[in-house]
């Protein structure tokens, strides 16, 4: 019986070459060929998959935007009646690991999202803002002074500091990940702590 530790599926595969290469080069840079080729089929086999390179960028983006919320609400509803302070380093440690494992989607985001078709961009800031009131609501309970505009700007700014590492510097420049994680983490924390100073 499968399950989610075995292999990726081929979709699986193709989206996420399709992110490196897109990230890499611009979604206009690539061809169909090209993500075939990094996973092994044809270009015209990608169609059995996907439409067009349209559906991969909405999927990845529409994906993402998706994942970090369910992940968020999961990370809610298993944390119960645990203390504030609790509930937000949980929220933390779920985009840090979203932050230093999917790199190309952020510099995707960054770059492409004006490309999608605007059902997909609406859906995309839909979640996303969904995403953005359920760390306000977990921030302000934590910091309870601070006002409901001041705790959203919060909560861009440190989402902002996390989707940074795209832009930190080249890959093995920095502290592993566990030390990467450790240091964005005290950040983060240490931002909503100033924000909610009295």
């Amino acid at each position: 019986m499968a399950t989610r530790t075995d292999a990726p599926t081929r979709r699986e595969q193709i989206l996420k070459e399709a992110a490196r290469l897109f990230a890499e080069r611009g979604f206009h840079g690539v061809g169909v060929d090209e993500i075939g080729a990094a996973v092994g089929i044809s270009g015209p086999g990608l169609y059995r998959h996907f439409p067009g390179k349209d559906a991969m960028l909405a999927e990845l983006l529409v994906g993402i935007s998706d994942s970090l919320l369910t992940g968020a609400r999961r990370r809610l509803e298993e944390a119960g009646s645990v203390a504030a302070e609790a509930v937000l380093d949980s929220l933390i440690e779920g985009h840090i690991d979203f932050a230093l494992d999917d790199r190309p989607l952020i510099t995707l985001h960054d770059r492409e999202l004006d490309r999608l078709r605007d059902s997909d961009r609406k859906l995309v800031r839909q979640l996303q803002r969904q995403y953005v009131e359920l760390w306000v609501e977990v921030v302000r309970e934590l910091y309870p002074e601070l006002a409901e505009p001041a705790a959203r700007s919060a909560v861009h700014s440190v989402f902002g500091l996390l989707n940074s590492t795209p832009h930190l510097a080249r890959p093995g420049s920095l502290p592993g990940r566990a030390g990467t994680a450790e240091l964005l983490h005290r950040m983060a924390r240490g931002a909503f702590a100033a924000a909610g100073a009295p």
